[in-house]
């Protein structure tokens, strides 16, 4: 889940106080940071414990929604959705516009499956209900990544530059989403409701939200000091 290509775009770092409701860089990381931490957290807790799935839901219940807070300010951050070129229709969709979109819409389908995993009591229930929008958002993240790199390279002429906080995020990001694929692999539902590979769906959720952890913390703004 990655920032940086975006706060290229036209995001500047937060140098002022601003309304609580503005989105600014650092909200949208922080957001996405807080929402990576409850699903590590939730996650682990099951891993340690499958006793403890109510409390591993409850925390990717309230993650999801931090993802969906941060995925909308990354959306209005992101700047017009479309821009001029001098081939084709005159206009075509810019890729950061198109990765901030692609993922808020994961987002919002992970609402729909973690809010559902709360209440599920079938199988029928849960593969419907959890499994398949937690696959579709797993999608969504993986399409986005792909729209961040071309961002990246719309933006700075290559995919290579490891002295890029924008590259190494974008590659963080990238095996997360990837990390988060395997999960909903993982998670698919058999008939019986059990898991098909639930170590898989664990360790995949895991390292996925740990790399979006990393990911929002490269891209949040540095501090600087003003000298007076």
């Amino acid at each position: 889940m990655n920032n940086s290509p975006l706060a290229a775009s036209g995001s500047a770092p937060d140098r002022e106080r601003v309304p609580a409701l503005v989105p600014t860089l650092s909200k949208q990381s922080w957001s996405f940071m807080i929402g990576s931490a409850l699903f590590a957290v939730g996650t682990l807790i099951g891993m340690l414990d499958s006793n403890n799935s109510n409390i591993t839901n409850l925390l990717c219940f309230f993650g999801a929604w931090f993802f969906t807070a941060a995925g909308l300010m990354q959306l209005i951050l992101s700047g017009d959705a479309t821009t001029r070129v001098s081939y084709g229709t005159g206009k075509m969709f810019r890729a950061v516009w198109l990765a901030a979109a692609i993922q808020t819409i994961g987002t919002i389908l992970f609402n729909v499956s973690t809010s559902a995993a709360l209440t599920a009591k079938t199988a029928h229930a849960e593969d419907r209900l959890v499994w398949t929008p937690d696959a579709g958002g797993s999608v969504a993240f993986l399409a986005s990544a792909v729209f961040v790199y071309v961002a990246f390279l719309r933006s700075e002429g290559t995919l290579w530059d490891p002295s890029s906080s924008g590259w190494w995020g974008a590659h963080i990001n990238m095996i997360g989403c990837l990390a988060f694929g395997f999960s909903a692999i993982g998670a698919f539902v058999l008939p019986d409701g059990s898991a098909k590979d639930l170590a898989l769906a664990n360790w995949g959720t895991f390292i996925g939200a740990l790399c979006f952890f990393a990911g929002s913390a490269i891209a949040l703004p540095r501090r600087t000091t003003v000298t007076p």
